[in-house]
């Protein structure tokens, strides 16, 4: 039986816990805790500013891939990356701050966009994925022809045709 990812999420908070004062500790060790302090409260409101700046431009590059009849998929998951990006910055602590950083670049965020598109074509199919995102592009490999060729013992016996049922289809 296969477990749901979610339930390592009671172990993972404290840990986060835990990392984020090692980290804390060994900077102030490192710069003084003052300016430790300083460098936490500094990087939570830049990422609160920019929480407020990519919700803005999420909204915006939706509103526009609407207009233009475009799927708003690439569009929403690049914002969703920046939001998520900006939400750990604005979180106290160095180690969310660090990788909300790394999701804000520009780097990071495509690999971050692109790792969510592949998951979400993992759970929903290619079919959900291209309405969301817009057609798929594929590699294809050219190589030499291959023929098949099927030899049947027995033709199969005709299946008899299936009557109409007349009606009407009520929701």
């Amino acid at each position: 039986m296969r477990r749901s990812r979610l339930a390592f999420l009671p172990f993972v908070f404290p840990l986060l816990a835990f990392a984020e004062f090692l980290t804390f500790v060994s900077v102030a060790h490192a710069i003084g805790f003052g300016w430790a302090i300083l460098l936490a409260a500094v990087c939570s409101l830049a990422g609160l500013a920019l929480l407020r700046r990519e919700g803005i431009r999420g909204w915006r590059a939706f509103q526009e891939a609407a207009r233009a009849g475009r799927p708003p998929g690439a569009e929403v998951s690049n914002s969703l990356i920046g939001l998520f990006g900006a939400l750990l910055l604005a979180l106290p602590g160095f180690v969310t701050g660090v990788a909300g950083l790394l999701l804000l670049v520009p780097p990071g965020r495509t690999l971050a966009r692109r790792g969510a598109e592949r998951l979400a074509e993992r759970r929903l199919g290619g079919a959900a994925t291209s309405d969301l995102f817009g057609p798929r592009k594929v590699r294809v490999h050219q190589s030499d022809p291959v023929t098949v060729v099927v030899v049947d013992e027995e033709p199969a016996a005709p299946r008899p045709a299936a009557g109409a049922i007349e009606g009407e289809i009520v929701r």
